[in-house]
Formats: structure tokens, C-alpha cells, sequence
């Protein structure tokens, strides 16, 4: 059996002021021709399907399409999907009763029965090869409080959840029939992107889950989502995130984009392998130090000039901020026309100057001289000593105010 994994799609993100559409569109058209060349037989996709709990019409028109299609051109594929915490569990689930008939099987929700336990069978979904049963899948979407069993912290109750899940599957598979997990968190041991606020737990370390919690006899592979880099937890080749299609972030501008290949054999591992996709805009983040806006300036005349499309590259500038410069974007704009890159991001970089603090009574404060006290202030942002024509028309202002 071949199955696929990937996760994180975030459709109808928008990076910055940017739309996306066209770039998961250019995803997808390469998922379905690279579920159709390795033969997949199942499609597993660990959570945050859309960006945001109420996608918009266009998103929710690409994710079906592309359903409609690869299982149109793949009719034994079986798609597995699990909802992250940027996808509204309830929405996901709703058009169940028409995907299943697609061999589709959405779980978002964890359900519960009369009596208020969680419906753990609900979870364990058959992963079928030639109408028969080849493997099991314990599917867990993204847990929120409430959703796991009773346990003192978050934690150990994600914890609690898969060990009830694992003895479950344990007690209908067949000794020859493997089990794989699904997950959307944050495992102990993994790599979060620098100053990404999407892959954040909601509350910090608590919500870290340790990777023993697959260290199960017949698991032979996790397939986790939530964080958006490919890569395997605290060493465990099996226990691994796909990563996202998309670079979410500059941030993740040097991430491997792609999906994860996993073959069994009967109830092992047979191989597991990374196929790479190439992701269809550039992200350029210059200069590679901050440098002052005439040298950006400079920077940005040795960009290639074009027409902007919807793969142009988005662009990032670094710049050195040491002193106030109203026109600053006003200039960058205008040193762009004609370039072929998209204007995402300024990222303004103030460099820390030595600061002495003291306490001083309220007498000393009022003999203190307005200049020098926006003076010291200016150099304790910008690092530099204030301009003299700024300094002259600020104490012009100081003698109006004090006539």
C-alpha cells in the first residue's frame, strides 16, 4: 500500500496583501500528477486545510475541485482528513455524507455518545486495498480542552487519547494489518519557525506533546501537522511532519516544500521517502544585513525588471533605521516601478543604543532642557546623534510653546 502524506495546505492565505489561490492551485495540479505516478492508494492530510475557520467562497471552490479531480482520476484512492486549529472542525465535517461517497473521510469532531464518553471507534478509519482492509488509521484532528480524556494538563490528556486509541485498534486489527496516526500538535523536540505566529501553540510549552506517545509496538508511522517545516521528531524516522506546500512565512523562505511517501508490507514499513515540490514564488529577502535606505535603494536597481504576475517573487527589504525618514516608503515604491518582484514586506531595523537609567526627583525633572531630553531620546532609538536642522526646528517649537 502507498500512501501520501502532507498537511498544512492553509488555503486562501494571504502573504501579507497578496492573494494565493493561483499557488495552490499550481500545488494541487502537482499532488494529483504525483498521486498518479506513485499509484497512491491513500491520501493523508493532517490538518489546517483552510487558513482560517470561515474560508471564503473561492477557497472552498479550489479544496473541492481538487477532491472531485484526484479522486475522479485515482477511483480506488482513499483520502483520509483530519482538521488542524485554523480549520472550523463542524465546517470541515458538514459535507460528509457527499465525500464519503468518494471514498473521503473527513474527522474534525470528536464525537460523543449519549452517555457523554468520546466515540473512540469513530477515530479508527480502515484503510482499504482492493475492497478489503490493508492497514488502520487512528485519524485525530487538532484536540481542544474538552476533546481528550480527563487528565491534569493538556499534555498528558493528547497523551491519554492515543493510548485509549491504540488499545481500541488493538482489539479489531488483524496481526498482519499495520496502524498508522494522525495528528495535528506540537511534539516535543520539533522546530517551530522563527517569528511565526500561525505554528504557535495556543498555550506555549504546555501544549507540547512528547513523541513517546508513538512509540507503540505496531505503529509504523505518524503523520503529523501544525508545524510547517518537514522533519522528523527528536530522531524517530517515523514519526514525522509533511510541512506545509507553501513557505507561510519569510521565515520558512529556505523550507523544503513536499510531501511524504510511505509503502507498507503487509504490517511493516516498507519505505518511506520525501518527494520535494518546488514552490511557485520565489520569496527574496534582501539585503542580507539591514543597510540604510540609500543602499536599498541601490539594491533594488539591480533587481531584473518584468511584468508582475501571480508567481512573481514577493520581496522582503531589511533596512537600517537611524534616523527618521517620512518619504522612506515613498522612495522604495518608486524604485520598485517596473521591477518584477511584489512589495510584501519592510522590516525596519533600529539599532540599540547604550542606555544609562537613573532615578531623579521631580525638581530635577524640571530643570531639565526639552532639547536634550529629545536628544537622548532620538539616540536611544536610532543610535545616532540627532541631525542639527532637525535640532533647530524642534527648539523653534520649544520657544513658541514657551513664549
Amino acid at each position: 500500500m502507498i500512501l501520501i502524506h502532507t498537511a498544512d495546505w492553509h488555503i486562501g492565505q494571504h502573504f501579507f496583501d497578496y492573494e494565493r489561490i493561483e499557488e495552490h492551485k499550481i500545488f494541487f495540479n502537482w499532488l494529483k500528477k504525483t498521486i498518479k505516478e506513485q499509484q497512491g492508494d491513500v491520501l493523508l492530510v493532517a490538518g489546517d486545510v483552510f487558513d482560517s475557520p470561515n474560508p471564503s467562497a473561492e477557497s472552498q471552490r479550489v479544496y473541492y475541485h481538487f477532491l472531485r479531480e484526484v479522486t475522479t482520476e485515482n477511483p480506488n484512492l482513499q483520502i483520509i482528513i483530519t482538521a488542524g486549529n485554523h480549520d472550523s472542525a463542524a465546517r470541515l465535517e458538514a459535507p460528509n455524507p457527499l465525500l464519503e461517497e468518494m471514498n473521503i473521510t473527513v474527522r474534525g469532531v470528536v464525537k460523543r455518545d449519549m452517555s457523554g464518553d468520546i466515540d473512540f471507534q469513530n477515530l479508527l478509519v480502515p484503510l482499504k486495498k482492493n475492497g478489503e482492509t490493508y492497514a488502520w488509521c487512528i485519524a485525530v484532528p487538532y484536540l481542544r480542552q474538552g476533546d481528550y480524556p480527563n487528565a491534569e494538563n493538556y499534555s498528558k490528556g493528547v497523551a491519554m487519547m492515543y493510548d485509549v486509541l491504540y488499545n481500541e485498534v488493538g482489539k479489531i486489527k488483524e496481526p498482519t494489518q499495520a496502524v498508522l496516526a494522525m495528528g495535528h500538535l506540537q511534539a516535543t523536540g520539533s522546530e517551530i519557525s522563527e517569528n511565526d505566529r500561525s505554528e504557535r501553540s495556543i498555550i506555549g510549552g504546555l501544549e507540547c506533546v512528547s513523541p513517546e506517545v508513538f512509540d507503540k509496538k505496531d505503529l509504523v508511522y505518524t503523520a503529523l501537522g501544525h508545524l510547517h517545516k518537514a522533519q522528523r521528531v527528536s530522531g524517530r524516522e517515523k514519526v514525522r511532519y509533511a510541512g506545509s506546500p507553501l513557505p507561510m512565512s519569510f521565515a520558512e523562505k529556505n523550507y523544503k516544500q513536499g510531501v511524504n511517501l510511505i509503502e507498507l508490507k503487509e504490517n511493516r514499513l516498507e519505505r518511506l521517502e520525501r518527494i520535494e515540490f518546488s514552490s511557485p514564488v520565489q520569496l527574496l529577502s534582501l539585503p542580507k544585513e539591514p543597510k540604510p535606505l540609500t543602499e536599498i535603494l541601490t539594491e533594488i536597481a539591480k533587481l531584473p525588471d518584468g511584468e508582475i504576475t501571480s508567481t512573481s517573487p514577493f520581496l522582503e527589504l531589511k533596512i537600517l533605521i537611524t534616523e527618521p525618514e517620512p518619504s522612506m516608503r515613498h522612495q522604495i515604491e518608486d524604485a520598485l516601478q517596473g521591477k518584477v518582484v511584489r512589495l510584501a514586506r519592510l522590516a525596519p531595523f533600529i539599532p540599540k543604543g547604550e542606555r544609562e537609567m537613573k532615578t531623579i526627583t521631580y525638581e530635577e525633572l524640571k530643570t531639565i532642557n526639552p532639547l536634550e531630553m529629545a536628544e537622548d531620546v532620538f539616540k536611544n532609538k536610532y543610535g545616532s546623534n540627532m541631525p542639527e536642522n532637525m535640532k533647530r526646528l524642534l527648539q523653534s517649537v520649544i520657544q513658541e510653546v514657551e513664549l
